[in-house]
């Protein structure tokens, strides 16, 4: 049973953002942080957790999870602090004053703040909602802390007018670089013996080279798969005229070097993340899809060119980039999943069933963690020994922006934890910004990067 109730504090002085949340707002409509109707309230008699949004509440003989916005209590407070430093937003949940849980949610949209407060609201709601679940399941245990130092205040305006205005600097330098194209992102590939990205942790070594493009389209997402002796090469392929995402394929030819993409499966709504993999004797795919609210197996009927849709594995879900691993008999699916407002990029969540088809449950303790850096995969889970290691997308700064190895400690019914990513450093053999996929089959390696 859950209740609410009202704290008699005042309120915190938020006057400059209620003003540019209005103005915003005759063009985005209104924002998570814009205000709204109090909640109903009553008593709700014995309590087995207090979720004190006000920090007041402490001294009542029942547990009490607190939330910290960049190291401030009240969330207009942690937002001026966060436009201050021009930092990372960063989250905190405190169990009776001890650190237990921390956030860092991604920012989409740096310039409005309108949908960086829906991100970073969002991602608020579902560090709380996973710390109430690991509360229930007596997995909520102390974290290390170490707060940064806090920057005096400025006031909201003299805060939020350099940051607005450094975005919008941004936004049309970025527009200036692509030129026509909205946005672009670039496939490249190598052939190598030996150990690559995953196991130097730095792109070095043999160049990558760049799966060409007509520049009316570009290739992301790349997955590479071996059959027989030969390699195919599946990308999410964006054709700018229709703006959705198909999934394309091509063949590693006799002098080393890919032809032009083919499409091979086209929905009514966007497709990409081709994860390509053999079960039991047949070929199958898990694109991501979305943008349809669901997740979806497909058969390869006739390979590579012909997929079957097979059997939806979740439904009503805004899941992304789910990636496959089976483990000890069971099948897990890991990636990000959007609840409701927020970034499609910070919120891990896992299901898991006891054979490919289903049927597939939610952890637990969803959401797993919230996190612009060690959430979304970027890629197939690599063995290294007797360790498994998953590629994860950063998005500290921007999505696309860099990739990280994240070693799997643990994974079962009752947990899931992994080791810090370990980030992929800059290297001779691909000179462009970061990469955002990591994959390997035998000896062709392949990623890509955000332009």
């Amino acid at each position: 049973m859950v209740s609410s109730g009202h704290a008699q504090a005042p309120a915190p002085t938020a006057r400059g953002l209620d003003n540019v949340l209005d103005i915003e707002g005759r063009r985005f409509g209104p924002s998570l942080a814009s205000r709204s109707e109090p909640l109903p309230s009553g008593d709700p008699g014995p309590v087995d957790l207090i979720v004190d949004l006000t920090a007041t509440a402490a001294g009542r003989g029942t547990p009490v999870l607190t939330l910290e916005f960049c190291g401030h209590s009240t969330f207009p407070a942690g937002l001026a602090e966060m436009l201050a430093g021009d930092r990372s937003p960063e989250l905190a949940v405190r169990l009776d004053g001890v650190a237990v849980a921390k956030g860092r949610p991604m920012l989409s949209d740096r310039l409005w703040l309108s949908r960086s407060c829906n991100d970073l609201l969002a991602g608020a709601i579902s560090l709380v909602a996973q710390s109430v679940a690991r509360f229930s399941a007596s997995e909520l245990v102390p974290i290390g802390d170490s707060p940064a130092p806090i920057l005096k205040s400025r006031g909201f305006f003299r805060n939020y007018l350099p940051f607005f205005c450094k975005g919008l600097v941004d936004r049309a330098t970025q527009k200036l670089r692509l030129g026509r194209r909205p946005f672009y992102w670039q496939v490249a590939y190598r052939l190598i013996d030996g150990p690559g990205v995953a196991e130097t942790g730095q792109l070095d070594g043999t160049p990558f080279a760049v799966l060409a493009d007509d520049g009316q389209r570009f290739y992301a997402d790349p997955f590479v798969f071996e059959r027989d002796g030969r390699h195919y090469l599946f990308v999410e392929e964006f054709p700018y005229a229709t703006s959705r995402g198909v999934i394309s394929v091509a063949e590693l030819g006799d002098d080393g070097t890919f032809g032009v993409p083919r499409i091979v499966l086209e929905q009514a709504h966007h497709l990409s993340y081709p994860q390509v993999f053999a079960h039991a004797g047949e070929i199958f795919m898990i694109p991501e899809c979305s943008a349809a609210r669901e997740l979806v197996l497909y058969r390869a009927a006739q390979f590579p060119d012909r997929w079957v849709r097979d059997t939806v594995l979740l439904a009503d879900k805004d899941f992304n980039d789910a990636t496959l691993l089976e483990s000890d008999g069971r099948f897990w699916l890991l990636g990000t999943e959007r609840f409701g407002h927020g970034s499609a990029s910070d919120t891990m969540a896992v299901y898991s069933a006891p054979s490919l088809r289903g049927p597939w449950t939610a952890h637990a303790l969803n959401p797993i963690a919230v996190d612009h850096s060690a959430t979304r995969p970027g890629g197939a889970f690599i063995r290294q020994g007797d360790a498994l290691v998953l590629p994860v997308q950063n998005g500290s700064r921007a999505y696309g922006g860099g990739l990280g190895l994240m070693r799997l400690d643990r994974l079962d019914d009752f947990d899931v934890r992994f080791a810090p990513p370990r980030p992929i450093g800059p290297g001779t053999a691909w000179a462009r910004t970061g990469i955002h996929t990591l994959n390997r089959a035998g000896k062709v390696e392949v990623v890509d990067s955000a332009g």
